[in-house]
This record gives C-alpha cells, sequence and structure tokens, in this order.
C-alpha cells in the first residue's frame, strides 16, 4: 500500500498529461451544445446586424494629379510618369489640402449639409489607386443621395482649392460620383459566421475546461491509465428498471417473481 501511495505522490508532482481522445469524446458528445451555442450567438449577431446597424452607402470619385512641375512656396516639385513615388507623394499632398478645414467648410456651403467640419471629415476618405497619379475621394453615409452630391461637390471645388495653394498644379475629374445602390456597412453574412464561430469557440471551451477539472473516475481504464493503480473489485449497478423488470436486491428477478415472494 505505501508504494501505491508513493507511486501515486509522484504521479501528481509530474506535469499532468492531457488525454486528447477524452477531449474528443467529450466535444462529440456535447457536439448538440457546440451547435445551439453557434446557432444562438450567430442569430443574436444576425439580428443585431440587419436591425440595429445603421446601413451606409458609399459614392466616389476619381480625379487626375497633373504630372507638370509645380511648387508649394520655395520648394519645387518635377513630376513625370515614371517617377510613380514622386506622384504619390503630390497625390498625398492633395489629400492634405483635400482635409482641411476651408475646404471642407467650403463643401458644407456647396452642399448645403448641416455637419460640422469634423463630422464632414470622418465622413470622407481619400487614397491613391495602384501608386498611379489618380486618386479616389470617397464619401460615406447613411443617404446614399447624400454620399453622391458630397463627392461631387469635393470634385468641384478641390481642383480650384488646390490651385489656389500649389503653383502650376492641375486636377482633373476622371469619374464623377453615382447613387450607389448597395451599402458598404454592415456585411451581415460577415457579421453571422463570426458569430456562430465565436459561439462554438466558447460552448467548446466550457466543455474543455469542464472535462479538464473533471476529477471523478468514469471508469476502470480511466483508472489504470491515469493512476497506474490496480483494480482490486468492481461494484455491479444491481439496480435497473424497465417495462417488464426491475433488479434491486434479488438480482435477476421479475416484479412479479418478487411479487410472490413478499
Amino acid at each position: 500500500m505505501a508504494k501505491y501511495l508513493k507511486e501515486y505522490n509522484k504521479m501528481e508532482d509530474d506535469e499532468i498529461e492531457i488525454d486528447l481522445i477524452a477531449l474528443a469524446k467529450a466535444l462529440w458528445h456535447r457536439l448538440w451544445a457546440i451547435i445551439l451555442a453557434a446557432v444562438v450567438i450567430g442569430g443574436a449577431t444576425f439580428s443585431y446586424a440587419r436591425f440595429y446597424i445603421t446601413p451606409m452607402y458609399r459614392a466616389e470619385a476619381l480625379m487626375y494629379v497633373n504630372n507638370s512641375s509645380f511648387s508649394v512656396g520655395s520648394t519645387s516639385f518635377s513630376i513625370s510618369s515614371s517617377e510613380l513615388t514622386a506622384a504619390q507623394s503630390l497625390v498625398e499632398t492633395y489629400i492634405v489640402i483635400l482635409n482641411t478645414r476651408t475646404t471642407l467648410n467650403a463643401v458644407i456651403k456647396d452642399a448645403k449639409l448641416d455637419y460640422t467640419y469634423e463630422e464632414l471629415k470622418n465622413m470622407i476618405s481619400a487614397e491613391a489607386l495602384n501608386n498611379t497619379e489618380i486618386f479616389r475621394v470617397a464619401v460615406e453615409s447613411a443617404d446614399p443621395e447624400e454620399a453622391e452630391v458630397i463627392a461631387n461637390s469635393i470634385a468641384k471645388i478641390l481642383p480650384d482649392k488646390i490651385a489656389d495653394i500649389v503653383d502650376g498644379s492641375s486636377v482633373r475629374i476622371v469619374d464623377h460620383a453615382i447613387v450607389p445602390s448597395e451599402k458598404v456597412s454592415p456585411n451581415i453574412t460577415k457579421m453571422t459566421a463570426i458569430g456562430c464561430f465565436v459561439g462554438a469557440f466558447i460552448a467548446a471551451t466550457i466543455i474543455v475546461v469542464l472535462t479538464l477539472l473533471d476529477t471523478k473516475i468514469h471508469d476502470e481504464e480511466y483508472l489504470l491509465q491515469t493512476y497506474n493503480l490496480p483494480v482490486l473489485a468492481v461494484v455491479p449497478n444491481l439496480y435497473r428498471v424497465n417495462e417488464s423488470s426491475s433488479y434491486y436486491g434479488t438480482y435477476g428477478s421479475s416484479k412479479k417473481e418478487k411479487d410472490e415472494v413478499k
């Protein structure tokens, strides 16, 4: 007995081994809980995205930066079609001018908007397309017609604002904005898929943690593999009830036989 206790204490000091097969069985037996959690959280995410998030629409206008020499203050630049890095720097300069308070206030006045300068700035984004001299101005709004009006107002006002600041500059409109027909956010399908994944992950994590914390001895194999102790005796289950018989006390006797004994 002392030998077994010594071995048991030694096993407690060793690193605990995780039975991956047991974890897989636990996950498989509770697969219904994982699916249920995925459906519930996925459904909740779908409802939130569908009914509580305001759909946003995006209108875009494309503008072209002329490859001519220009100067900003005392600094001169020379842009050619082969110097894409310099062209991209020029586009970034124009984007900075776009986001200035003076330009956006002129857009607010032209489009007859009720937004403040900061609110309008948060609705606008601009970037160069594939390191070229063409840059895109995008406007996001809950109203698709409003997004189109703001984008085209920017395309009308920005060239003049740039010409007043940058000598020799030239910005031309490549493509006017149109009223968007499809919303850009929220992506209901993506959000629902993420919700289902999160629900399944949470349920699986809870099952794994409960399985690892379970210290009950469920069968002889668990006792042998975990503690390396011999099984000296097994207590059988002497109680079972079904439609025709009940086993308790007098093992193997039917209800009729037990009634006769009484």
